[in-house]
């Protein structure tokens, strides 16, 4: 229900981005600028559209979330007369959303709310993005961990390690070239060039980290699958800061204006604006929801928190995220020697519920800065989503770098203070 209500507000600032909803309202709605001017709002209604009314709304969402988060906070049972705020009333709280983010117009001197907000929007939405990294970087130290516990029983563990690190690898390695082809040109594209040796020195140099004689004697579970699978989502990053990189535009032999730095089959993919909007809109909502909801179980919170499962405890499966390991294996062990132990009540609720409104929280600003393209907020409209930006370009960019660094520190961090806080 959290998701739902999420998704509508997301879907109410995409169409208050989008200049053609703006202009059909326009044509079509009788009287439509003495309705504008009747509930305030301007002669052609501007306040409810464009980058201040996507601020509003966000600022009522993320007021929304921040309030049940501190509703729930320490809930250990989920029983209590607080849960049953977190986990009812849905009608209710349909009604509360609506009315905060429709109060957020009227808040007084807009102008300075405004400028206020971008900053604390900006920073939410950093946060949000390098939480994400964080629990990426866990999950290539847990997969590598699981599965290389099982190598002590089944030595093909080895050849499922050795196979996915050489697809991560052959996958970084095509991507690079692929881009190199289709993203620099022989004259020209030197920010390109740049850019693509850079990160291709830094998946070197993870690869080279994670296997040197100091890490490994730290580390024992450290390797190049774990290095493999960062190295992917570098590429894929990279890839994407270059496809949100503005198009380059100089003239031919011909006195012609010619794009330059993007691949040919790429420079028709935005005519149909509709089509692109649409797909953005779902993409964006699925990606986002998908981040706030894996973030917030338990095993992903105990991660940010440096906690982790002794590598004795670890039962080495395929599907290694789901099912349960350690501890939870020990509960199911007694589960069948006597009564049933309740999991929801063991340490505390299934999912911290606080933890849970405050990734949404997040979520909300990050939507508000990504919809605004980040910086370049006076010119944002829904239809130019995937048309290029200098800020959506640069904030890639370096998640990208913030990504290396994160999983960086998890290898050197106990090479200067060595302490179990730090094992992987």
């Amino acid at each position: 229900m959290y998701a739902l209500y999420f998704i509508l507000v997301v879907i109410i600032c995409c169409v208050m981005m989008s200049d053609t909803v703006a202009n059909q309202m326009r044509e079509h709605i009788p009287y439509f600028e003495d309705i504008c001017k009747g509930i305030k709002a301007g002669d052609t209604c501007e306040k409810l559209v464009g980058y201040s009314a996507v601020y509003r709304v966000c600022f009522g969402m993320a007021c929304f979330f921040f309030i049940f988060c501190l509703l729930t906070l320490n809930i250990n049972n989920s029983k209590s007369c607080r849960a049953y705020i977190h986990n009812g009333f849905w009608f209710f709280k349909l009604l509360l959303l609506g009315a905060m983010c429709s109060g957020a117009f009227f808040i007084p001197d807009q102008e300075t709310f405004l400028n206020a907000w971008r900053y604390v929007g900006a920073v939410g939405g950093f946060l949000f993005i390098v939480i994400q990294l964080l629990l990426l970087v866990e999950f290539a130290h847990k997969w590598n961990k699981n599965w290389t516990a099982g190598t002590a029983t089944n030595k093909l563990w080895y050849a499922s390690l050795s196979l996915v690190t050489l697809i991560a690898y052959s996958i970084t390695t095509g991507g690079l070239i692929w881009m190199a082809v289709f993203y620099t040109q022989k004259d020209g594209c030197m920010e390109n060039k740049i850019l693509l040796g850079v990160n291709g020195g830094l998946c070197l140099l993870m690869s080279v980290v994670s296997i040197s004689p100091s890490v490994r004697d730290r580390q024992p579970h450290s390797g190049i699958l774990q290095s493999g699978l960062i190295s992917c989502y570098v590429t894929y990053l990279t890839f994407s800061a270059l496809s949100s990189k503005p198009a380059e535009v100089v003239l031919d032999e011909h006195g012609k204006n010619v794009t330059i730095c993007v691949p040919n089959f790429g420079q028709d993919l935005y005519r149909d604006k509709t089509l692109v909007a649409g797909l953005g809109t779902a993409i964006l909502c699925v990606c986002i929801l998908y981040s706030c909801l894996t973030s917030t179980t338990r095993s992903s919170s105990d991660a940010l928190q440096g906690r982790y499962t002794a590598p004795e405890l670890e039962v080495a499966r395929c599907c290694f995220c789901f099912g349960s390991g350690g501890e939870d294996a020990e509960e199911k062990r007694n589960m069948k020697e006597g009564p049933r132990v309740i999991y929801d009540e063991k340490k505390s609720t299934v999912y911290s519920y606080a933890y849970f409104h405050f990734m949404f929280f997040l979520a909300s600003l990050y939507v508000m800065m990504t919809v605004t393209n980040w910086f370049n907020y006076e010119s944002a409209n829904i239809e130019t989503f995937f048309s290029g930006s200098w800020s959506i370009f640069w904030v890639k960019m370096a998640s990208c770098w913030i990504c290396v660094l994160l999983y960086l520190g998890t290898l050197i961090a106990p090479l200067c203070r060595p302490s179990p806080q730090y094992s992987v």
